[in-house]
């Protein structure tokens, strides 16, 4: 799970980087203000990537992906670009989730399977 979630997360931090661009077009915002959430949120998704397998690290990452959908307020592209990635947070979880449960299996069957037909 630990690596579909940071894939999708470190997409997200450029994602995010580049939504700041686009908002600093905005004359009603200010610089300063832009780069200080755009970071925080860059930031965040970054810290998230070593918080995944930790209590709360994928909840943290659902509260995210609501600001991202929300930030789509300030730059109407992010309510669709948040919404995908919506989705790719929660195919990261949910398939992650097997994949892990999967490895889990294979390693308590011994990690090795007999060769077929010998």
């Amino acid at each position: 799970m630990r690596t579909l979630c940071s894939s999708t997360l470190i997409g997200e931090f450029f994602v995010i980087g580049f939504a700041g661009l686009v908002a600093m077009k905005d004359p009603d915002l200010s610089t300063g203000t832009v780069w200080t959430v755009s970071g925080i949120a860059m930031a965040l998704s970054v810290l998230l990537c070593g918080l995944i397998t930790r209590p709360g690290g994928v909840q943290l990452g659902w509260a995210l992906q609501i600001a991202l959908i929300a930030a789509g307020f300030v730059v109407p592209s992010m309510f669709f670009l948040g919404a995908i990635f919506a989705a790719l947070w929660w195919a990261s979880v949910h398939y992650g989730r097997k994949i892990d449960e999967a490895k889990a299996r294979f390693a308590a069957e011994g990690g090795q399977s007999s060769p077929s037909g010998v």
